[in-house]
């Protein structure tokens, strides 16, 4: 059986201040959590967070581009220079509101590999998408642009499944809908390299919380979750990094 290291990810988004950024680094200095455990605030925070073992930093973005004139861009050597160690790619957010592809998206995960930084590349259905039953039609598409012309990619990467409805809604899928949707992600994916489909971390994201989270966790093909709102407050946080996978 293959063991994968849970990834609990904090996506901060436009959101925090330097007051949070110390709130979350004192919180988590005292964890004790089994799992791996990422922050991932606005990118001008990255170097205000203290260096510890008990977390690791990521951004929310990194630019296509090496080096150049990209006003307002930051690259990936810039990321990593600011202490990051993950980048989350393909959010839905990034994809409605900024138009991004699955090919820019495939530009930037490189990117990020150039440097060693590892990508958290993002992919869901919208809620019109499932109620016509295209769910795993649309992430089989969205799976294959990215991994089937670039199979070496899927055991550099981490993966989170966020249904575009759930996202900030309040709305969460059922444990049994997360596991179906996480088992087709890696089953699909064991067509290209089954040996990396069996080890590659799949997250799960769409309105996380303290509440929801343990019967989420307790699926077989959940391996940790990208958390929005809740990775805002120190104190949640920190509770769904301390609950074990059953």
């Amino acid at each position: 059986m293959t063991v994968r290291r849970p990834l609990i990810a904090a996506n901060w988004k436009m959101n925090g201040d330097r007051e949070l950024v110390s709130a979350m680094a004192a919180t988590l200095q005292g964890i004790d959590s089994p799992h791996e455990i990422l922050i991932c605030p606005p990118v001008i925070f990255l170097s205000d967070f203290p260096k510890s073992s008990q977390y690791r930093l990521g951004a929310q973005n990194v630019s296509s581009e090496t080096a150049g004139a990209f006003t307002g861009e930051i690259s990936a050597d810039m990321i990593r220079a600011a202490g990051a160690e993950y980048v989350i790619l393909g959010h839905s957010e990034r994809r409605c509101l900024f138009a991004e592809t699955d090919a820019t998206v495939l530009q930037k995960a490189q990117q990020a590999l150039r440097v060693g930084i590892t990508p958290i590349i993002c992919f869901g259905e919208t809620l019109s998408e499932r109620q016509q039953e295209k769910t795993m039609w649309v992430l089989a598409q969205h799976l294959d642009a990215v991994y089937a012309a670039h199979p070496d990619l899927l055991a550099e990467t981490v993966i989170a499944y966020e249904p575009i409805w759930a996202i900030g809604t309040g709305l969460t899928a059922t444990p049994e809908q997360a596991q179906q949707v996480h088992a087709f992600i890696r089953q699909h994916l064991a067509r290209i390299n089954p040996e990396a489909a069996a080890k590659v971390r799949i997250l799960y994201g769409g309105s996380v919380n303290a509440d929801n989270w343990p019967t989420l966790f307790s699926q077989p093909d959940i391996d940790g979750a990208l958390v929005g709102g809740a990775s805002l407050k120190p104190a949640e946080f920190a509770a769904i990094c301390r609950m074990a996978k059953e």
